[in-house]
């Protein structure tokens, strides 16, 4: 580990100073690429330079132990090889964590999808729910929401959403939402006061550039129709809708959300990438999450990723085992906690593979 730490630092300082060099500094796009490598690199460095100091404060203070002192000094000096030591195992691990490799999609945006799986019109309201949550974390990010495709209930439910959040890393702590979520409480059209059991599905799916996934025009069929709302009534007269199907998968994407046919198709095709992006890093990777049909899986109430309990106010993500009797603050979009635990069960587990 040592090794590899020198040779980044190494490198880091390369970059340092190649930022000073006018023929850099002549070159917008250079150094942008030069800035973008240096700052990657400046959390690990910081954190092995901190680890350095407190290895050299360590091995002088293990040296003075060695003379002989009055016994306040003795004791003083045990004290605070004992603090660093601390400190050392713990920036180990840090910079352990810092090392594993990175999932190239982590600093991306995202494409999400939420659709009402397992019961009715309680599984749509909950649908609902799931994508205020998800905007109001995002909101607490910095991050920006924009819908691409909607369709609503009579009662303000959401049989399926698709919207892009966009924002720096926001991959990186929401790629574990995808899977099916259980919400148990009592419908308010429920009479009997009885708890149901309803599902919705998420997909999360980082979003890909044209670069990235090339698809040929010849393999698509665009059809185009005028845009309805809910219960089928006409949202207006222009043939602004767009239906994208691409022959080869026979995958299909339908945008409405815009009033501009260029618009739809534009937002439809990248929704398009983004799910042949991740079918094709599927089949490279099969350690990866999978195809989107299994991060979205049938919608089953048997299947769940994590359960919304209205009646005992909790949320249980059952991967790791977290239970927070948090649920109003977290359907309100206060996620962090449960995001920051699985990054981190996430890491330890590549830690424990790497070991």
């Amino acid at each position: 580990m040592l090794s590899k730490l020198e040779h980044i630092e190494q490198k880091y300082d390369e970059l340092t100073d190649l930022l000073t060099k006018p023929e850099v500094l002549s070159d917008q796009a250079r150094f942008q690429k030069v800035a973008k490598s240096h700052s990657d690199l400046e959390e690990i460095v910081g954190k092995y330079r901190n680890y350095k100091s407190v290895v050299q404060q360590l091995d002088d203070n293990k040296g003075l132990l060695q003379e002989e002192h009055d016994a306040e000094f003795q004791e003083m000096l045990e004290t605070e090889i004992e603090s660093l030591q601390e400190q050392k195992a713990q920036i180990e691990q840090e910079l352990q964590i810092l090392l594993l490799p990175k999932d190239p999609n982590d600093e991306k945006s995202v494409i999400m999808e939420i659709r009402a799986g397992t019961g009715g019109e309680e599984a749509a309201l909950f649908a609902a729910d799931l994508f205020r949550m998800y905007s109001r974390y995002a909101e607490r990010q910095g991050w920006r929401i924009e819908v691409i495709d909607v369709h609503y209930t009579d009662i303000g439910g959401v049989k399926e959403i698709i919207f892009e959040v966009d924002g720096a890393g926001a991959f990186s702590k929401l790629k574990f939402e995808s899977g099916v979520h259980r919400v148990q409480r009592i419908p308010t059209t429920e009479s009997g006061g009885r708890i149901h059991t309803s599902a919705a599905t998420v997909a999360v799916l980082p979003e890909a550039e044209e670069v990235e996934v090339d698809i040929d025009p010849l393999d698509l069929k665009i059809d185009v129709y005028c845009s309805s709302g809910p219960g089928g009534q006409s949202v207006n007269t222009t043939q602004s809708a767009v239906r994208i199907t691409h022959l080869p998968t026979g995958m299909v994407v339908i945008c409405q959300d815009e009033k501009s046919q260029h618009k739809n198709k534009a937002k439809a095709l990248r929704v398009l990438r983004a799910r042949l992006k991740e079918i094709l890093e599927a089949e490279h990777n099969a350690e990866m999450a999978g195809t989107r049909k299994s991060q979205v899986g049938s919608g089953d109430r048997s299947e769940r990723i994590r359960t919304y309990n209205f009646p005992q106010g909790r949320v249980s993500d059952h991967r790791i085992n977290l239970t927070l009797h948090k649920l109003d603050y977290i359907l309100d979009g206060d996620l962090q906690e449960i995001i920051s635990a699985l990054v981190s069960n996430d890491q330890a587990e590549r830690l424990r593979q790497v070991e």
